[in-house]
């Protein structure tokens, strides 16, 4: 590839970037300045609007450029980003530590949790503050603001089906547009106000704490709002790549949001009656009309990313053993990262509508959004100081230095944030429990259920050796055992052996795996064990990021000395029945009955794995747990 080949490559991806990755912190200088400057007795006066833009532009320098684009994006695992990709990257650095490994999962688990409230909010505010540019343009019309918001939202959850393939060609053009001309409309107000441009140095900043003291603090709730799609830097990073990210964002994304903040600030310092409506105040009259419906595709595109990350959270986290199996559409041939989750689809749309019914404002919806936001960047930070510590063989100095000053950041927005829990901020809290508890429980109920079948599992070999000495009635054939156990004998084959009296010619233990990382190495997918008497042990890998279709992995096999013909292919499968018991130990008997509800609502592993159910028999097995 030449140079110049690269470089088009570059400048495509950069473009798709800009497009997918910055959607959400590109929409917030719709609400930002606004939301700050008017709440908790602020008000809109010289030194409270230096200080806030100081803050904001030191928030992105520090928070976005530094902490996300520098550091957290060195931690990729196989090019991977986000948090459960961060998680799993974590996990495998303690991974002979099984306390250590407990206490991250939970803190990922929850940062990933209060993901799925930044995917409510994240739609509901966006839109929300572009349909508010409604009441400047028509102030009579006011009240079919909530009304309008929610038939848009209606219809973006609606299309996801359809995916995004031929929609996301044209996030890039719309979103270089949109960046444009925001930076245009500030740089005009920055022209006819320049001295609102001293606001970049920090002593404004450090000078608005001093003389607002507690109320400056609490601002710090309106200022993360600056921040918000920042953790898309990250999780997008296996799509565009680090160095297309880090050029849109450095070269073309930060200076188009700075010219946007501090045009809306030199506006507020002659017109503070303008602080209902900073952004769309910035807008002549005659581009109202426009720029509203611009804001509002603006709007409908970040939500859509955050919506896509919501999906491919879900699938790494059903991949990873936290959350039950779920059916994943497909919407893309080229592209394996495309997909459609139903379920959190109609998850993410009661919620979002709930949120714009409930809250009725993109003010009010403010308070909501900061503690999904700041509580994901908090545990961000912490797994990823862990890596560098433990992969990167980061001095113990030199991450104690990095997390004092990261973390003092991320403590202090999230307690600018904790203090508005009664006026919303429990919303996010409450989804984020709420996941938290249905993927723990998921998780520890599946670890039951293995500890259950191995219990009461017979020995394989000793199983093995008997069959050798009496041999049963054999027919042709290969059978494929899915197990979780090599070293015992699964359920389907004793039933098989035992009601219908006969053993396939050949007889494969199957077990997948699903690792700490995005893709199976090719050395690593299959491995094979002789066991004697035609029986074998086969392990399949599959990253957290792939599709697990077991069919197409066994055709791989024959290079490695066990070949199988699907149509002489039978696979079997125990269906586990799980019965709550209060009385025995593992969970609590709540937590035992929502496990059971979910394994009986759970896609079925032969569907998850691909498995054509003309080849398939399924044996139920009751297990207590």
């Amino acid at each position: 590839m030449t140079d110049a080949d690269t470089k088009r490559r570059l400048a495509a991806l950069a473009l798709g970037a800009i497009g997918v990755v910055y959607g959400d912190i590109g929409t917030s200088p719709l609400y930002t300045l606004q939301t700050t400057l008017s709440h908790d007795g602020m008000k809109p006066t010289p030194e409270s609007i230096y200080g806030v833009l100081s803050l904001i532009f030191w928030a992105q320098i520090i928070v976005v450029s530094l902490k996300y684009v520098v550091f957290i994006m060195r931690a990729d695992n196989k090019g991977e980003g986000g948090i459960m990709a961060l998680l799993a990257l974590a996990l495998r650095s303690v991974r002979g530590d099984a306390r250590q490994r407990w206490l991250l999962a939970i803190i990922g688990i929850f940062g990933a949790s209060l993901f799925y409230g930044d995917g409510v909010i994240t739609p509901a505010i966006s839109v929300l503050s572009a349909v508010e540019g409604v009441k400047v343009a028509a102030p009579n019309l006011e009240h079919w603001v909530v009304p309008i918001t929610a038939v848009i939202l209606f219809f973006l959850f609606a299309l996801q089906r359809h995916g995004t393939e031929r929609v996301g060609k044209l996030f890039g053009p719309v979103m270089v547009v949109w960046f444009i001309v925001i930076a245009l409309l500030g740089a005009n107000m920055v022209v006819r106000n320049p001295h609102v441009l001293w606001a970049i140095n920090p002593y404004y900043g450090v000078k608005f704490f001093f003389t607002h003291g507690l109320q400056a603090f609490i601002a710090l709730g309106g200022v993360v709002l600056a921040l918000t799609g920042a953790e898309a830097l990250y999780a997008d990073m296996g799509h565009f790549g680090k160095r297309p990210i880090r050029l849109a964002w450095f070269s073309f994304v930060l200076p188009a949001l700075v010219l946007n903040y501090f045009g809306q600030g030199a506006l507020l310092l002659d017109h503070p009656e303008a602080i209902d409506s900073p952004f769309f105040k910035l807008t002549p009259a005659p581009l109202l009309l426009p720029m509203i419906g611009l804001a509002t595709i603006a709007t409908v595109i970040a939500s859509q990313a955050v919506i896509s990350g919501a999906f491919s959270m879900t699938r790494e986290a059903m991949s990873l053993g936290y959350s039950m199996r779920m059916p994943v559409v497909h919407t893309s041939r080229e592209m394996s990262g495309q997909i459609f989750v139903p379920w959190v689809n109609n998850f993410l749309l009661i919620m979002v509508l709930a949120a714009v019914l409930g809250f009725r404002s993109s003010d009010n919806l403010s308070a909501a959004y900061g503690i999904a936001v700041t509580g994901t960047m908090t545990i961000t930070t912490i797994l990823a100081l862990i890596v560098a510590r433990r992969q990167w063989h980061w001095s113990r100095l030199t991450v104690i230095v990095a997390g004092l000053f990261l973390l003092t950041i991320d403590f202090s927005f999230l307690g600018a944030n904790l203090i508005k829990i009664e006026f919303g901020g429990w919303f996010p809290l409450v989804l984020g429990v709420g996941v938290f508890i249905v993927m723990t429980t998921w998780r520890r109920g599946r670890e039951l259920v293995v500890r259950e079948i191995k219990q009461s599992g017979l020995a394989l070999q000793p199983f093995i050796e008997n069959i050798a000495e009496h041999p049963p009635l054999r027919v042709p054939g290969t059978a494929v055992f899915l197990t979780a156990n090599q070293a015992a004998v699964p359920h389907a084959l004793l039933h098989n052996l035992k009601h219908n009296k006969v053993l396939h010619e050949r007889n494969v233990l199957l077990t997948v795996e699903m690792l700490e990382t995005p893709t199976a190495d090719p050395g690593e997918r299959i491995e094979i064990t002789e066991l004697g008497g035609d029986f074998y042990g086969l392990a399949l890998r599959f990253g957290f990021a792939e599709d697990p279709n077991i069919p197409r992995a066994l055709t791989i096999c024959s290079k490695k000395g066990l070949p199988f013909d699907m149509m002489d292919t039978t696979f079997f499968l125990s269906r586990e029945n799980i019965i709550a018991d209060a009385k025995r130990p593992g969970m609590a008997l709540w937590r035992d009955k929502l496990f059971a509800f979910m394994a009986r609502n759970a896609l079925p592993a032969t569907a998850f794995f691909q498995i054509p159910g003309n080849r398939l028999i399924e044996l139920g097995a009751q297990v207590e747990i």
